[in-house]
């Protein structure tokens, strides 16, 4: 990965202007650049944590994709004379607590209730273990994106002994520990409560249960078997115990020196816990910043083990990474819901804001995603034909494959083909599984009024009498000018011409009459490329049903 310029321009000046940016990844940037103002070191440790408890959903995603942006920052902000590293972390020695909905033979999983997670079997039957199978998967998708990141797993870090002087300085510091921790829980949690977790060598669970000793020279805990009531001592070291989760964070940040790790609104508080913990042991908090929860279609806060909202997977079948990375960096700070209908308008608008970087001077290009989506090297635009425009063209043809959609495309970008532009011809595919999914189930026509026919006959009429070689901008004047009529007068607005201008209601109509969807591109342009004689033929079809 490389730091490149924003307008040929050197090092020196993009870190100036870096440094006046009002970009939120500058703005985080620079906390770490303050911090080592504070605390030099020769290399900064960027971290983000996964739950393999549930299939990997794109909020994980999210935070690998916003890091990696505020990484990118930072090494423009030090010129890339520091160095760097993203550790994507998995939390796979948590023991699996309930059965997530959204995978196969439940009732096997349902056996393992308690084991670490890289101790469950593979419902799916693909790895050694449930952990492994979604971190295979976390790690799949991140590879598709390109991301530089170094993956590290729980399990790995506690069992090979990377995390034993860590553990032990919890240890050291015991008594420290619960007293930060203690006051943040239920009475009846606090009288069990303990740090450290033991894992039964007899059942190799997961115990949650209360330490009855500690010594922190042998670096053992004692503790009572829940069944056989024996009293057992055990290492903390080893893989034989692992941390509650909060001191588990704070044990983390100071085992691996994290310096920048971004976490979810909901987790404000067990920051500032893990934060004073980290303290307590020796260490100093990473910086970061709480972004705000994605919601699925019902305002719901998404869930890995519900499955709710959508998974990576589905994103991808829909559109492209980049337009995930574009709803990604808009207002991390603002919750947003994450469903299919928010897929269409982040393809498009990453388009626009690739399209608009080009007209931009090095200063304006630091505040335009693309530039953060890209690590400072977007491509150059092209794209002839926005997804919403596929999408439309797709419902008005029935277009059961890519080959019917592209004749439309050539009619309308003529010398416009696959092969001249195979990101156009993803899109294409993108757009038929969006129809067939979404568009096609509930695709509904409603009947036209009767002065709705008037003017969709006049409409008719019209078009009809238009050369086929016709611009979209002179059907679009058409459109309008049949549309200037009651009900869809809007006197508020006014044409160039000094006209009264024509509602949003006259084109919703049409969209809603003629191809059974709310909303639809400018309908101009599709016309133009679905073909005068093509949208006549639908709107004598759509009169012929409501006759």
């Amino acid at each position: 990965m490389s730091v490149s310029d924003a307008a040929s321009i050197d090092a020196a000046q993009l870190r100036a202007l870096a440094e006046q940016s009002g970009a939120w990844p500058f703005e985080e940037a620079r906390k770490i650049v303050a911090r080592l103002k504070r605390k030099p070191k020769d290399e900064v440790i960027f971290s983000t944590g996964y739950g393999p408890s549930g299939l990997p959903h794109i909020g994980t995603f999210g935070e690998v994709a916003r890091t990696t942006m505020v990484r990118h920052a930072f090494r423009v902000l030090t010129e890339d004379k520091v160095r760097t590293r993203l550790i994507a972390f998995s939390d796979d020695m948590d023991g699996l607590r309930k059965v997530p909905d959204n995978v196969p033979n439940g009732e096997m999983l349902a056996q393992d209730l308690g084991k670490p997670l890289t101790k469950v079997r593979d419902p799916f039957g693909t790895h050694p273990s449930f952990g492994a199978h979604n971190n295979a998967r976390l790690r799949a998708f991140l590879d598709t994106f390109g991301f530089d990141y170094e993956f590290l797993s729980a399990t790995d870090c506690y069992t090979s002994g990377r995390f034993d002087k860590a553990l032990l300085q919890v240890l050291a510091h015991y008594d420290k520990v619960m007293a930060i921790m203690l006051p943040s829980l239920r009475e009846e949690r606090a009288q069990t409560y303990s740090p450290f977790l033991p894992i039964s060598e007899r059942t190799g669970i997961v115990l949650q249960v209360p330490v009855i000793g500690h010594d922190a020279k042998a670096g053992t805990i004692t503790y009572e078997d829940p069944d056989t009531k024996e009293s057992v001592t055990t290492p903390v070291t080893g893989g034989r115990c692992k941390l509650q989760w909060k001191p588990d964070w704070a044990m983390r940040w100071y085992a691996l020196g994290v310096d920048y790790e971004m976490a979810g609104k909901d987790l404000i508080d067990s920051v500032k816990l893990s934060g004073e913990i980290n303290r307590a042991i020796g260490g100093t908090p990473p910086e970061g910043f709480n972004y705000e929860l994605f919601l699925d279609e019902k305002g719901q806060k998404i869930s890995k083990s519900k499955g709710n909202g959508l998974t990576i997977d589905e994103w991808l079948r829909y559109a492209s990474p980049e337009s995930l990375s574009l709803f990604m960096y808009r207002e991390p700070k603002a919750a947003k819901r994450l469903y299919f209908d928010v897929i269409p308008r982040n393809v498009d608008e990453y388009f626009q804001f690739l399209d608009g970087y080009q007209r931009q001077d090095a200063k304006q290009r630091l505040s335009n995603p693309v530039w953060h989506i890209h690590s400072g090297n977007p491509p150059a635009p092209d794209m002839p034909i926005n997804f919403q425009l596929l999408l439309t063209l797709v419902s008005s043809s029935n277009a059961e494959n890519a080959e019917t959609l592209w004749g439309f495309i050539a009619r309308y970008r003529p010398g416009v083909s696959p092969q001249t532009h195979p990101r156009l011809n993803a899109m294409v595919g993108y757009a038929l599984n969006y129809y067939r999914d979404f568009v096609l189930p509930t695709k509904k026509f409603r009947e036209p009024t009767e002065q709705e026919r008037a003017a969709l006959m006049d409409l008719r009429d019209a078009l009809s009498n238009m050369p086929v070689d016709a611009t979209a901008e002179a059907i679009q004047d058409v459109v309008y000018e049949i549309g200037r009529r009651e009900p869809f007068l809007d006197e508020k607005k006014k044409a160039k011409d000094g006209k009264p201008g024509v509602s949003l209601d006259w084109f919703n109509m049409l969209y809603q009459v003629l191809l059974g969807q709310e909303k639809g591109p400018r309908f101009g342009t599709f016309v133009a490329a679905y073909g005068l004689k093509n949208t006549v033929d639908m709107i004598d079809g759509a009169l012929a049903r409501s006759a």
